[in-house]
C-alpha cells in the first residue's frame, strides 16, 4: 500500500487532489496506506484539516512519509514544475502524480524529461478525461464502424475564471487551464496531430486586462486526416465541457461533466436519422486516481505510454502559444487564426 504527499495546498492540492484521495481511499482501500496524507505548500501554511498532516517546508514534509512507498503529488504552478521535480527527487521519491500541464514550453519539457530519465521518475500526469466513461464510449464509436469514416472534431471547454485569473498566476495563459485535456482527448481519439493555427484573448475587466488570459483556440490536423477545433472561453458566463464527432454517417455529440459535485456525462448519438441519448455515470478523476495508484504497485513504470502523450500535448501547446504570442487580441472581439502551416 502507498501513501501520499502532496505538494502545493492551493485549489489543485486542498481542494481537488485531497477530496478525490478521501474517495479513491474508500473505494479502494487495498491501495493506499491508512496513514493521514501530509503536504506542504512553498508559498503559504494553510491551516490542518481531517486527514492531512501540515509542514512548513518540502524536506519536513518528506521526514513523514518513507519516498520508497509514497505517491508524490505536485499541484504546484506549472513554470515551477522541473524545480518541485528535482527537489522530490533528490529526496528519494520515485512515484510522481503531477498536475497538468506537464510543462509550460518545450525547455520545461525537455528538462522534466531529463529529470526523468536521471533518476528513473514514474510520472503520471493527471488526464481524467482520457479514464472517463464517456471517453470510452466515444472511442468505441470511431472503432466499430457503424458511424463510417471520422471527419471532424470540435470541443468547447468554457468556464467563468475572472476571480483566479486576476488575483493569482498560477497559470500564464489560457492554453494551460483547460485546452491541456482537450488536446489529450483529440489525440486518444484521432491519433498524432500539428498544430494548423492558434489565437487568443486577452481578459479584461472594467480598465484591468489579464495578457492572453480570456482565452484560447487551437486547430489541429491528425495523420488520419481527422480535423479538430478546440476553443476555451475563460469569460464565459456558463460551464460547458462538450465534444462534438462528426463521422461520415452520423454525429456524437459528448457533454463531460463540469464538476465533482454532479458525475455524470451525457452522449447523443445520432445516426440515419435516429437519436439514441445516454446518461452515463463518470466520476472520472476518482477512477483515474485509482488507475494511477494501481499502476504505481508494480515494479515497472506502467505510466511511460500515457507520459509520452503527456509530452505530445506540451509540445503542441507550446507550439500554439508561440502562434498565438503575437498580437494578443482583447475578449469580445474574434481573433485571426494564424497558421503553422
Amino acid at each position: 500500500m502507498l501513501r501520499t504527499l502532496l505538494v502545493g495546498l492551493g485549489r489543485a492540492g486542498a481542494q481537488l487532489h485531497l477530496p478525490v484521495l478521501a474517495g479513491a481511499r474508500a473505494a479502494a482501500p487495498q491501495l493506499f496506506d491508512d496513514e493521514p496524507v501530509v503536504g506542504c505548500d512553498p508559498w503559504r501554511t494553510p491551516p490542518g484539516r481531517p486527514g492531512l498532516i501540515v509542514r512548513e517546508s518540502l524536506a519536513s514534509a518528506a521526514a513523514e512519509v518513507d519516498p520508497a512507498r509514497t505517491v508524490a503529488h505536485v499541484c504546484t504552478p506549472p513554470e515551477s514544475r522541473s524545480d518541485v521535480l528535482a527537489e522530490l527527487a533528490g529526496l528519494g521519491f520515485r512515484r510522481l502524480v503531477v498536475e497538468k500541464p506537464l510543462a509550460i514550453d518545450t525547455d520545461e519539457l525537455s528538462r522534466v524529461i531529463e529529470l526523468r530519465r536521471r533518476h528513473g521518475l514514474r510520472i503520471a500526469v493527471v488526464e481524467p478525461w482520457l479514464t472517463s466513461s464517456l471517453t470510452a464510449r466515444l472511442t468505441a464509436l470511431g472503432r466499430d464502424g457503424r458511424l463510417g469514416e471520422p471527419r471532424s472534431i470540435t470541443l468547447v471547454q468554457n468556464k467563468p475564471r475572472f476571480r483566479r485569473s486576476l488575483t493569482t498566476t498560477s497559470h500564464r495563459t489560457a492554453f494551460d487551464v483547460e485546452l491541456p485535456h482537450g488536446v489529450g482527448l483529440a489525440l486518444r481519439l484521432a491519433g498524432n496531430a500539428r498544430v494548423t493555427h492558434a489565437s487568443g484573448t486577452d481578459l479584461v475587466v472594467g480598465k484591468t486586462r489579464v495578457p492572453r488570459m480570456g482565452g484560447a483556440r487551437v486547430g489541429l490536423r491528425h495523420t488520419n486526416g481527422t480535423r479538430t477545433e478546440i476553443e476555451s472561453d475563460l469569460t464565459s458566463p456558463v460551464r460547458e465541457r462538450r465534444v462534438v464527432l462528426r463521422f461520415e454517417n452520423g454525429t456524437a455529440v459528448g457533454h463531460y461533466a463540469v464538476s465533482s459535485d454532479d458525475p455524470y456525462s451525457q452522449l447523443t448519438v445520432t445516426v440515419d436519422g435516429r437519436r439514441e441519448h445516454q446518461v452515463l455515470r463518470d466520476d472520472s478523476l476518482t477512477e483515474w486516481m485509482i488507475y494511477a495508484y494501481r499502476l504505481f504497485q508494480g515494479s515497472r513504470d506502467q505510466h511511460a505510454k500515457s507520459f509520452s502523450v503527456a509530452c505530445d500535448v506540451a509540445r503542441l501547446l507550446s507550439v500554439a502559444k508561440n502562434i498565438s504570442a503575437e498580437p494578443v487580441v482583447p475578449a469580445g472581439h474574434v481573433p485571426v487564426a494564424v497558421s503553422a502551416l
